[in-house]
């Protein structure tokens, strides 16, 4: 599963969110610390075990591997769990039955958001905007009172994105949502349903861009269906991911979100204060965290979806790549 459903946009809350990661399936984490169901397990490290969840989904499950590993190179003993959604796997870690997960900064501040301040807040006082900085501001000053730690992001984003076929963009000469909005042109968008009434979707387009939208084919977010929709024409631009490691397949192209209509769901580490605080797993993982980028992350997706490569292999051979691990 791709994190596409994930990332709907924080404006979503939290329903959405649970419902799409909640269809990945995973191990119980209250069994992982007491020889549970638990994978990439790896014995004494000097410094101590952590717990790495996953959210099983291909780019999760790659991001929980860099960190395992790169957190095994630093002296830990680590494995890796894959967990049903955020609902479980947020509370196992401020329990400390986990100790570290990659996230997204807007979608786990708009989670929190919800989960501190009520259902609503989200959508009638978010906290996450297009600002990575402001972004994961707000998500510390919420998760800091919870016991959990947060990380600094990096450059390296899952985000919405809007993608047309090249032909489409190369007749129009489009190379933003500005151009298309400047173009007049009216699109078709395959989507879910809900784009229709989504900041981030067709109300955005057409207050931030000035873009024509015809409808909503309801396909869902960056599906096979939808991007074929694109591709055969019956539909003009598809909502996907700007990590889709397919779009090339089906001859598309993400048109640049020159206004910053999304939000920033930068990549970053949120750890158990108590059990995974300290200034050395800081260090380990923040040197990841400053070498992966966004074109990065598409390509270990495609190899994981495309290829077939497992994600343990594709982590190692990235983080060897990057002089990150020992060979």
């Amino acid at each position: 599963m791709s994190k596409s459903l994930h990332v709907l946009g924080a404006a979503l809350g939290v329903a959405a969110l649970a419902a799409s990661l909640a269809a990945c399936g995973g191990d119980s984490l209250e069994k992982t610390k007491d020889g549970g169901p638990a994978s990439s397990a790896s014995g004494g490290g000097a410094k101590g075990e952590l717990v790495i969840g996953a959210a099983g989904f291909t780019e999760s499950n790659v991001l929980a591997e860099l960190y395992s590993q790169v957190l095994r190179n630093a002296g830990y003993s680590t494995s890796v769990t894959t967990v049903n959604n955020r609902e479980l796997y947020e509370p196992s870690l401020e329990k400390g039955e986990i100790d570290v997960v990659p996230e997204y900064a807007a979608t786990l501040a708009e989670f929190l958001n919800a989960k501190v301040n009520g259902k609503d807040a989200p959508k009638d006082k978010p906290v996450a905007s297009s600002d990575a900085a402001a972004t994961t501001a707000a998500l510390e000053k919420l998760a800091t009172p919870l016991g959990l730690k947060v990380l600094p992001a990096g450059s390296a984003v899952d985000q919405n994105a809007f993608a047309v076929t090249k032909e489409f963009a190369a007749k129009n000469n489009l190379k933003s949502l500005s151009d298309l909005g400047k173009s007049g042109l009216k699109v078709k968008i395959a989507a879910g349903d809900e784009c229709a009434v989504r900041p981030f979707c067709q109300p955005g387009l057409e207050k931030t861009y000035g873009i024509s939208v015809s409808g909503i084919d309801p396909k869902g977010v960056g599906t096979p269906q939808a991007k074929q929709a694109v591709k055969d024409g019956v539909d003009q631009l598809v909502l996907t991911t700007t990590t889709d490691a397919t779009l090339g397949n089906y001859g598309l192209v993400l048109l640049d979100d020159d206004k910053k209509l999304q939000n920033a769901d930068n990549v970053l580490p949120v750890v158990n204060a108590e059990d995974a605080g300290s200034p050395e797993v800081a260090a380990a993982l923040d040197r990841l965290t400053k070498t992966l980028t966004t074109a990065d992350l598409v390509d270990l997706n495609r190899k994981v979806d495309a290829e077939r490569a497992k994600a343990a292999d594709v982590a190692k051979e990235y983080l060897q790549s990057k002089g990150l691990l020992k060979k």
